[in-house]
């Protein structure tokens, strides 16, 4: 329940909820000490940590970097980005008792890249800050994952993700692993607003976890590098804004959505284009921005507040809606469920912004209620 708060509060305090066990820890350097690891093979504990952090960090970027805020939002704000530094610190220290691990084992491939997003998201807090001790720090783990192929499929993102961070960082880049990975995603796009995943298509979240934001994080980040990448970002945010359009229509009345495919332990994070888009102002016009608050919140608050979604402690725990181990494949932990923070982007826009104010019926709400509402047209 949203309670007496204002939307914009009750947003902060989940996010808070949700980010501050990983960020106080690291700033510790107690992760590994405090964190739980839930998950169903034994090995996750040499990855979970990279994820709780780079995923975390995805989502809450946008506001970390955001500037102009005042009072006790602006004092919070500077406590939190100060603690994503230091966990950045911890994270990439190789003397540190929290660091990571960049270069063993497939999966830091794709959290190296989350992580990477985040300081594309938020280049002064999580960045420019940074010492330059830090910085080289960053630069030899991003470095790290180099060592292994990704797999055929989005993942190439992710290799693409780690090289535009690595030039973000004035380090040596590599075009070709960026230019592999536009290629084949236009290779398998599908139409109206949805990529394949690799050459087949999966009826899952994944355009929403991972395709459709490292495409455009990637193109608005990068594209000016090359005109035919310039040339491409234009389709690939129009793409976006039509699959964003499609997600706000897959919110029930109730605040629920399809629980289909695979991942449904991120939760929320399913709909971070929708979020995206409100943050970047390219929703199509039919989607306003504060009908996509009302329909984020309702789901938000279906799920983060059905019990067992934290432990006693804090920590998240394995689920889509509450506490369900089972539904959570071999590669999820601990760490894996803080991609759900990715939802949070609109709280990089300004609380003066139209998001943040006015009731609107979302389109499933309205079109269930016996009410007008637009017609859905395909993307041509």
């Amino acid at each position: 329940m949203v309670h007496d708060m204002t939307n914009r509060e009750q947003w902060l305090a989940w996010m808070l909820r949700i980010g501050k066990p990983v960020l106080e820890s690291l700033a510790e350097r107690k992760l590994k000490e405090q964190m739980p690891v839930q998950g169903k093979l034994g090995d996750r504990g040499e990855y979970t940590y990279l994820e709780a952090l780079g995923r975390l960090l995805v989502g809450m970027a946008p506001w970390l970097e955001l500037a102009g805020l005042t009072g006790e939002e602006e004092k919070l704000r500077r406590t939190m980005a100060h603690l994503a530094r230091e966990a950045i610190e911890a994270a990439t220290d190789p003397s540190s008792p929290d660091f990571m691990n960049f270069a063993n084992g497939y999966q830091p491939i794709v959290d190296a890249a989350f992580l990477s997003q985040a300081v594309i998201r938020a280049p002064k807090e999580l960045l420019s800050k940074l010492d330059v001790r830090v910085k080289q720090n960053v630069a030899s783990c991003l470095r790290a994952t180099r060592s292994r192929k990704p797999f055929y499929n989005n993942w190439l993102l992710f290799a693409a993700m780690t090289e535009t961070a690595l030039y973000l960082l004035g380090e040596d880049w590599d075009p070709m692993r960026i230019d592999y990975a536009l290629k084949k995603h236009q290779e398998w796009y599908l139409g109206d607003g949805v990529y394949g995943d690799g050459p087949e298509f999966h009826w899952d979240y994944y355009n929403g976890f991972v395709i459709q934001p490292m495409l455009v994080d990637i193109l608005q980040t990068m594209g000016t590098q090359y005109s035919d990448w310039e040339r491409l970002t234009d389709d690939v945010i129009r793409r976006a804004a039509r699959h964003a359009a499609l997600q706000e229509r897959l919110i029930s009345p109730e605040g629920t959505f399809p629980p289909i495919g695979r991942s449904l332990a991120y939760r929320f994070g399913a709909f971070q284009p929708l979020a995206q888009g409100a943050l970047q102002g390219w929703l199509p016009p039919e989607v306003a921005p504060n009908q996509v608050r009302c329909a984020l919140t309702a789901v938000i608050s279906r799920m983060i507040e059905e019990p067992g979604t934290f432990d006693k402690n804090g920590w998240l725990r394995i689920g889509f809606c509450g506490d369900q181990e089972d539904i959570g494949e071999g590669y999820i932990s601990t760490g894996s469920l803080y991609l759900c923070a990715a939802v949070f982007l609109p709280l990089g826009l300004q609380p003066e912004h139209p998001f943040w104010h006015g009731e609107a019926e979302w389109t499933s709400k309205k079109a269930w209620a016996g009410m007008p509402f637009s017609i859905d047209k395909a993307l041509t």
